[in-house]
């Protein structure tokens, strides 16, 4: 083989890498998918959104929920028997909301119970299919969000508040215009909610958890906590099984230069004191047996 060969043979080795480990990574995903599902006999779906390297030039690309997933999402219920639960995993910023709301309305309309597994965050949409879920199981640390409309960069509800603040020979027409669409979206945001609900909580309550979460009380990226889950009265637990981390870890984040973040992927646990006792008792007689 001539250096010509071997430099091809390295050029092509090296262009093929992130394809294969991609490949390889698919292939451990499927495989844990098939133990959690065996373990808890159930169907598990898997909503995340990473940055992932994608293609040859390796440029990350950010990724929401968007049409193509509510899809994908859809067809994996329909795929699977009524009576069968379903376990949902979710990691996401949120996304288009259409999208959102339709796999959020037929996470509802599944008969058997469905679990949403959030170990890290479930975001605007996120919050919205995981609130259509009968059962939510956080990461202590895991945080849900607002599901306020959003109109641009701006919320609905302080959009709507200009109009309410200012004199409106002051307002321009197409701020005008974006109140109305504001005072619709936050209008048809609760309803959905409540319709979400229905069901799972008497509608006194139903009508609270959609006004708090829906009509901008806070910013869009308030993250509540598993605390703050539970005060709001929102069916939370957080018994996350070792195998959802697993399955996480899974899907990493594209490689830099230099880690923002190392260390020894390894349990770290306290010793047993008895283990301490012993070692130092045998240290002694050691010391002991020398003088």
């Amino acid at each position: 083989m001539t250096g010509f060969d071997i430099f091809w043979f390295f050029f092509i080795l090296i262009t093929l890498q992130p394809l294969l480990r991609q490949k390889f990574l698919e292939a451990a995903r499927q495989r844990m998918i098939r133990k959690i599902e065996q373990k808890r006999n159930s169907r598990v779906i898997l909503l995340i959104h990473r940055q992932e390297t994608m293609s040859f030039l390796g440029f990350p690309i950010m990724r929401f929920i968007d049409i193509n997933d509510s899809e994908q999402v859809i067809r994996a219920i329909h795929m699977t028997d009524p009576e069968v639960p379903i376990d949902l995993i979710l990691h996401t910023p949120g996304g288009l909301v259409l999208a959102a709301l339709q796999i959020a309305r037929a996470v509802k309309r599944h008969k058997g119970k469905v679990t949403a597994f959030i170990p890290h965050y479930a975001m605007s949409g996120g919050t919205l299919i995981a609130l259509a879920a009968d059962e939510i199981v956080m990461d202590e640390h895991a945080v849900l969000g607002p599901v306020d409309p959003q109109l641009g960069q701006a919320p609905a509800a302080s959009v709507i508040r200009v109009l309410k603040e200012k004199p409106t020979e002051r307002i321009d027409d197409q701020t005008i215009i974006m109140a109305d669409v504001a005072e619709k979206a936050l209008r048809q945001m609760k309803q959905n909610l409540k319709d979400l609900l229905a069901g799972k909580f008497p509608p006194e309550k139903a009508e609270e958890l959609a006004e708090v979460l829906s009509q901008g009380k806070w910013t869009h990226d308030y993250p509540i906590t598993y605390d703050e889950a539970l005060k709001l009265g929102l069916p939370v637990t957080k018994d996350m099984p070792e195998e959802i981390y697993e399955l996480m870890s899974l899907f990493p984040q594209p490689m830099r230069s230099q880690p923002s973040v190392e260390f020894a992927p390894t349990p770290r646990r306290v010793p047993h004191r008895g283990n301490q006792n012993t070692m130092f008792s045998s240290l002694a007689n050691i010391f002991r047996s020398n003088d």
